[in-house]
């Protein structure tokens, strides 16, 4: 289904009864990456997949206040409105993971539980963020200039997505095929409006997020194990899973895995510690 919030339309696709569950994919993403895992887990709970703005059947406007992340996530809280939820867990991948993160943050009232799969808090420093403000905003320039088959080439072909390498053929092209549906105005000014470098660093605010928070990462991708490990020292509720043999993208790596271990913390509702599995 199509939802207008504030001028802008976001497709959103709903799966299964129960407790609410909204998913928000990453960069080159939408909402169908979530099937397999809609499909596990929408016997017990009403999955939401939304398609973030800029990406899917979603609109792509060429304002880029409308893909600040702080604005998104306040449209999103609109959809929630919209469906009737007060309040809902909330998993979100990568970039989708910064924004569910936001969400909790600035509207901790809509967000029961938080489920981050390689996932940050944005940036720490000033210096730092306006180094990666310039590298996304070439990143963008060099997606409309060249289009999306040539960035897609080189997206697909960085060492975060190394590990993809290792999936069966017609999944690694379904994965191609999806990001080539992407418009290079909605990639690109996703970048420009809701990159790393563009967010406010939350680092600060995780100490305030009171409710229960999963971290996910697989255990190839030593970046985000390093960034969820020191997430967890200042989130007051945080448990950390570990997932041994798959790297940035676990939900697509070994998505009969990842599916157990979100059902498995949203039954429990516990903090804990790390977990390797």
């Amino acid at each position: 289904m199509i939802v207008h919030v504030n001028d802008c339309s976001f497709f959103v696709e709903i799966k299964g009864e129960g407790e609410p569950l909204l998913l928000l994919h990453g960069f080159t993403g939408e909402s169908s990456t979530w099937d397999k895992l809609m499909e596990q887990l929408s016997p017990r709970f009403q999955c939401i997949a939304v398609d973030i703005v800029g990406h899917g059947k979603s609109a792509k406007p060429d304002n880029i206040n409308d893909y600040k992340i702080e604005r998104v996530a306040e449209n999103i809280t609109f959809i929630l409105n919209e469906l009737n939820i007060n309040q809902t867990h909330v998993l979100g991948y990568s970039m989708g993971g910064r924004l569910a993160l936001t969400m909790a943050i600035l509207f901790p009232e809509k967000v029961k539980s938080l489920i981050l799969e390689s996932a940050s808090p944005g940036i720490k420093t000033e210096e730092e963020r306006r180094k990666r403000r310039e590298s996304d905003h070439l990143l963008a320039n060099r997606i409309i200039q060249l289009g999306i088959e040539r960035f897609v080439n080189d997206w697909e072909n960085i060492p975060l997505f190394s590990t993809q390498k290792r999936l069966p053929i017609h999944i690694q092209q379904s994965i191609r095929k999806q990001r080539l549906s992407q418009s290079p105005l909605g990639l690109a000014n996703s970048l420009r409006g809701m990159g790393t470098g563009e967010q406010p660093s939350f680092w600060g605010d995780l100490h305030n997020v009171e409710i229960p928070v999963l971290l996910v990462t697989g255990a190839v991708d030593e970046k985000f194990c390093r960034i969820a490990n020191e997430m967890k020292k200042s989130l007051p509720h945080a448990e950390w899973t570990r997932v041994l043999g798959v790297g940035h993208t676990i939900h697509v790596e070994d998505c009969e895995k990842f599916g157990k271990i979100i059902d498995g913390f949203l039954s429990k509702f516990e903090g804990g510690s790390k977990n390797d599995v």
